[in-house]
């Protein structure tokens, strides 16, 4: 949070708390696949663009649903302006998250790591 103010930090959280909601409650769309979570918001000082980072599980295609939700922006828009009381409803920019992924490809590195660690310690004894 560092350099963000308390301000568009709230700004931030009630942004993707909403758009959240609207995605996984609201956005009829049969070509939408997979679960997509809103991972973070980042909203520009002047409120005129926020950047809405996604990530996708048991996605089809990432891509396809990446071009929805920027085809959606508009519908997803105007009803974040109305249910969030801001002078200016920002424009919505969807980008991929995929610090999820790059986790996940860490984390099975450190046990193939591990594996081996453990495979030439017993051959040690």
């Amino acid at each position: 949070m560092q350099g963000k103010s308390n301000r568009m930090y709230k700004i931030d959280e009630e942004l993707k708390k909403e758009i959240s909601n609207i995605i996984s409650l609201e956005l009829k769309n049969p070509h939408l696949t997979g679960l997509i979570s809103v991972t973070n918001v980042k909203t520009t000082p002047d409120l005129r663009f926020a950047k809405v980072y996604v990530s996708m599980i048991n996605e089809k295609s990432k891509k396809e649903n990446l071009k929805i939700l920027k085809q959606s922006s508009g519908y997803i828009r105007s009803e974040v302006a109305r249910r969030v009381n801001l002078r200016i409803t920002p424009e919505l920019i969807f980008e991929f998250d995929d610090s999820l992924e790059y986790g996940s490809r860490i984390d099975e590195i450190l046990k193939d790591i591990t594996k081996d660690i453990k495979k030439n310690g017993e051959g040690d004894k």
